[in-house]
């Protein structure tokens, strides 16, 4: 499998797990720490999915999802927050658009899926994303 990722999250240990995982896989990873450093690199990225934390400093995953939905550049790129979410985050996240969820802490195959998931999805119906987020909302109300 070949694309390119762009993982979002504050936490240096939790980019390089992600990177990790996504790169044995074969695929391309690109990271930022924070929302604000995403929208600064993924026009020049040009990522084919972007996984986002949703506590950040500076702009949070639901903020930067929202930005990402508003550019006509990004706005059918595939996006899946991996965080330990609550609820009325993930209800703020399909609001702004968020393609999937996946809670932390999260088994690494798990991710692989999700990221795949995504992934062939975008190829097959060329941006828009569609039953993603029911079975990723399952494995994330059964703690998987």
């Amino acid at each position: 499998m070949s694309g390119r990722v762009l993982v979002v999250d504050d936490n240096k240990v939790i980019r390089q797990l992600i990177r990790v995982n996504l790169e044995l896989e074969g695929l391309e990873v690109v990271t930022a720490a924070d929302g604000a450093e995403c929208l600064d690199v993924v026009h020049q990225v040009r990522p084919d999915v972007v996984t986002l934390d949703v506590v950040m400093p500076r702009l949070d995953g639901l903020r930067t999802a929202a930005r990402l939905r508003a550019d006509p550049r990004t706005r059918n790129l595939p996006l899946a927050i991996v965080s330990a979410c609550t609820q009325y985050e993930v209800e703020s996240g399909l609001d702004v658009g968020v393609d999937a969820f996946l809670a932390k802490p999260f088994e690494p195959s798990e991710l692989v899926r999700l990221v795949r998931q995504l992934m062939e999805r975008r190829e097959v119906s060329d941006g828009v994303v569609g039953g993603a987020v029911e079975e990723t909302e399952r494995a994330g109300r059964t703690g998987h």
